[in-house]
Formats: structure tokens, sequence, C-alpha cells
């Protein structure tokens, strides 16, 4: 069984992790936490890609991001479905890494798959806890009950919103590495769109720009939270 996480990524396809919270995750690497990233689908098909590309791909982004640890559930692309059998897969996942936080993306957008992860995470994290889970109809948990102490909710780039987030990450000194990371999804991101400026690249390094600048740093990453988040004391916030 692998060591538990300090932070798990929950991403909906490869590269939601590295564009949404690339940073955040290199951030914390650098800070000496454990931290993973568990993809519920393969992205796939997609029109310059495959299954065998986007693992590839997916395996290039690990290796930048010297990522702890890193799974696929294996549900299905543009199919994700909040049933008991991808929420059971997900709380044995919960169970197996003991993340204390999980970070899910964002609950309203325009992508069904998107906001059907954000509700599985949700779900999962319950489940996860469960001490009886022999009942008629319930699906076998494998390990100890475990709880997720908090869920940190990321955006992604389809819903063209303004979000109010509850706190930004100063990603100034991981901007870099998010994206080399980010880069590494080449056919997703670049191939097709040669005449397209500014490009996506572009558009992922403005937007943490932006909120770099919304708290006084170079780089920045958002975050929503259902929950009151506690601090040590009243001077913890970036100043």
């Amino acid at each position: 069984m692998p060591e538990s996480l300090d932070i798990l990524v929950v991403a909906p396809h490869p590269d939601d992790a590295e564009i949404s919270v690339g940073g955040t995750l290199t951030v914390s690497k650098q800070r000496g936490l454990r931290v993973g990233v568990v993809e519920l689908t393969n992205g796939e098909p997609t029109p310059f890609g495959s299954v065998a590309i986007r693992a590839a791909e997916t395996q290039a982004a690990t290796d930048v991001l010297k990522l702890d640890w890193r799974g696929n559930l294996g549900l299905p692309n543009r199919q994700l479905e909040h049933s008991l059998a991808a929420r059971q897969a997900l709380a044995n996942v919960f169970r197996q890494l003991r993340p204390r936080i999980v970070l899910a993306p964002y609950w309203e957008d325009s992508h069904p798959d998107h906001v059907v992860a954000s509700q599985l995470v949700d779900a999962a994290r319950f489940w996860s806890k469960l001490t009886r889970t022999d009942e008629p109809g319930q699906l076998p948990l494998v390990g100890e009950p475990f709880y997720p102490a908090r869920i940190y909710y990321f955006w992604s780039i389809h819903l063209r919103t303004h979000p109010q987030p509850a706190f930004v990450v100063d990603i100034s000194s991981a901007i870099e590495t998010k994206m080399a990371a980010v880069a590494c999804f080449e056919s997703q991101l670049s191939r097709g769109r040669s005449n397209q400026f500014p490009t996506v690249l572009d558009d992922i390094r403005d937007r943490a720009r932006y909120w770099g600048w919304s708290i006084g740093r170079a780089f920045g990453e958002p975050f929503a939270s259902r929950e009151p988040i506690g601090l040590a004391g009243i001077e913890t916030p970036l100043v």
C-alpha cells in the first residue's frame, strides 16, 4: 500500500490537474509534502490524441511535477456518471491513500464530466468513512475507514466566469514547472492550434498571473471551499 498523501487531486481527465493546480502541487512538493493525482477517465477520444499518447503525456507531466503517486480509475470519458460503482472506486482510493486534503473540480462547469467529478468527490469523501459496508445493494470497501479533513475546489478552463475564491495559493516559485508540465500535453493544447494567438499556454500563464496580481504576488492559483477555513492567527494571510 502506498504511503499516505498530504494532498490528492481528483481530475476528470489527464491534463486537468496540471492546468488547474500544477503550481500548487509544485509548491507543496517544495514544502516537503506528499502529493498525488487520480484521474477518473483517460480523456479519450480527442482529435489529436489516443490512449497511448495521453498515457505518455501524463507520464511526462508526472516526471516534471515529481508526483509521489498517480493513478487512473478508467471510468468512461464523456459518459462519467455519479454511480455507486464510481463512488465506491474513488472512496477506495481515499481509504488507501488517506489524503489530508483533496482538491476537486469546482461544482459548476460547462463540461458535464467536471460537474459529475465534483459530485463524486463529495460523495466518496462521505462513503470513505463508512464502517458498515455489508448492507444489501452496497458495494464493499477496502481498507480502514477514512475521512479527508478538507476538500478545496479548483476551476477548470471551460466555463468563462470570474471565480470568487476562498483563497489563492502563491505559485510564483513554481510557475515554470507548472507550465512545463502543462506543455507535456501537446496533443490537447498545442497540436492543431498553430495559428492561434494568444495560445492556450498563454491563456493558462496569464490566468495564473492575474491571480498572482490579486494577492500581490507574481503568480497564483485560486480555490473555493464549502466549509470555513481556520487560521492559526490573523496574521497568517499574505500581506
